[in-house]
């Protein structure tokens, strides 16, 4: 394969001309079927300029050996990033079902101010994502947690997500336990700090910018007043298990991810626990309505809503 790298050249538009036939095909997919492209349309599309691409490829007298190696090792090279992203929807559907982000919506409802909340879900992500270093965990865990009290507070979903993601890759590239920020300076031959450093001086003023931006539609969007919300308090309280014991969860996986534990494991661990929780406390209600006889959710039919959840995640 190394072999073919070095004497097989095509020109400039032979390259790129799977990635315009891909851009094409996205693009028409999403114009002809809208938010249902993802349901197949885009699948084919990615299949395509993939055929188009093989085609240049046999034109250059490359082998099908060879492609299919490229291939694999692609693939294997996504392996991680695939498993982590399988972990973050299995976390969302446990952390769900026990009760972790119900209870921190039930709880940031009652603390947070609406006029602020655009600029707290932007600065507490950039906390979770600084101390842990991983932007994929802080929108998997806190940000779930956020996008649910920002809906609550009748403030516009995309806005909360824009905070959100804001806050967690503000984060993930200033920690120093950010797996690229450790590989940039590593590749360049300088240590962490010193790449961290000179970040900053693009990236603290695009946070401070940010900030204001954020500032400012928060005070254009007040949302919803208490009285307006304590109807969906009262609806959560009742359907699932709400208090500050569950916290512990989103604690341990935080504290592993500071301890430089692998990302993957940290996830499994926190889905591993709040399958224990969701198993040992009780659900006044839940997707499974199979009650015993004094009313609650038996520990069987947690287990089976734990598979349910993490099945259609």
């Amino acid at each position: 394969m190394a072999g073919v790298k070095n004497t097989i050249k095509i020109t400039f538009f032979q390259a790129v001309f799977p990635i315009l036939i891909l851009v094409i095909l996205l693009a028409y997919n999403v114009y002809i079927y809208g938010d249902d492209a993802t349901g197949g349309a885009n699948q084919f599309a990615l299949i395509f300029a993939g055929v188009v691409a093989a085609v240049i490829g046999f034109s250059k007298k490359i082998r099908y050996e060879d492609m299919l190696e490229a291939v694999v090792d692609n693939v294997k090279s996504t392996g991680s990033a695939i498993f982590i992203l399988l972990m973050v929807g299995a976390l969302a559907g446990t952390w769900l079902v026990s009760g972790i982000i119900p209870s921190m919506i039930y709880y940031g409802l009652q603390i947070l101010n609406p006029t602020f909340f655009l600029v707290a879900a932007l600065v507490i992500s950039s906390i979770i994502s600084l101390a842990t270093g991983s932007s994929w965990t802080t929108t998997a865990t806190i940000g779930i947690a956020l996008m649910g009290i920002g809906k609550a507070m009748g403030l516009p979903l995309g806005m909360i997500a824009g905070a959100v993601l804001s806050g967690a890759y503000f984060g993930d590239k200033m920690s120093p336990l950010s797996d690229t920020t450790n590989l940039a300076p590593a590749m360049a031959g300088t240590d962490v700090f010193t790449h961290v450093k000179y970040m900053a001086y693009t990236t603290i003023p695009t946070f401070i910018i940010t900030f204001i931006i954020f500032l400012i539609l928060g005070f254009n969007y007040s949302g919803n007043t208490m009285e307006d919300t304590s109807a969906l308090l009262t609806s959560i309280k009742a359907t699932f298990t709400i208090s500050p014991i569950l916290f512990i969860v989103p604690i341990v996986v935080i504290v592993l991810i500071v301890k430089k534990s692998k990302p993957l494991t940290a996830l499994f661990i926190g889905v591993l626990l709040a399958g224990v929780f969701a198993v040992v406390f009780p659900l006044p209600e839940c997707p499974i309505k199979k009650t015993n006889s004094q009313g609650f959710i038996s520990k069987s039919s947690s287990f089976k809503t734990i598979l349910f959840q993490n099945a259609n995640v």
